[in-house]
């Protein structure tokens, strides 16, 4: 494999080599072992470079991309093209929750309306929408998240976390 550069991008940013690790999701040691020119998977290459917000082609010295290794030419269109298909279905998840948000809303306001459920009608509305936000968060990180993590593994998820 070409020369990488992972530790003079690291250090621009004023990064250690655990925050490195932290930031991208790979072990303290991958990034060790990286730095001192060993051979990773496309998958790390794409993960690291995700965290310095760099091409995959950046993490490596050479000035000339025809002497990368063609996966690694690749791997930057790869990432872009699951990226793109992880916020698609990321939007699609949330388009569904404010669809079903909308219906479950004007079909409570015609029910109030025709005063066939008035009691406790008022409160579906909030009910929904807060307590669906809610169940809607928790169900993106235990399960849709996981899931485009697998089918998608050269992505990332762009939602904001706790502690990030």
């Amino acid at each position: 494999m070409n020369e990488m550069r992972i530790g003079e991008l690291r250090r621009l940013r004023g990064w250690t080599q655990e925050r490195l690790a932290e930031q991208s999701g790979v072990a303290v040691r991958t990034i060790q072992r990286m730095e001192s020119g060993r051979d990773v998977s496309l998958e790390t290459l794409s993960a690291v470079a995700a965290a310095l917000e760099v091409p995959v082609r950046d993490l490596f010295v050479t000035e000339e991309p025809a002497s990368l290794d063609p996966g690694v030419r690749g791997l930057d269109e790869r990432a872009e093209r699951q990226q793109v298909q992880r916020e698609a279905a990321t939007r699609g998840w949330e388009y569904l929750y404010a669809g079903v948000g909308i219906l479950v809303t004007l079909g409570t306001i015609a029910l109030i309306g025709a005063d066939v459920w008035v009691g406790a009608a008022i409160f579906v509305i909030p009910a929904y929408w807060a307590g669906g936000a809610v169940l809607a968060r928790f169900l993106m990180a235990a399960v849709v998240e996981p899931a485009l993590d697998r089918r998608y593994p050269l992505s990332r998820s762009r939602r904001v976390t706790p502690g990030n």
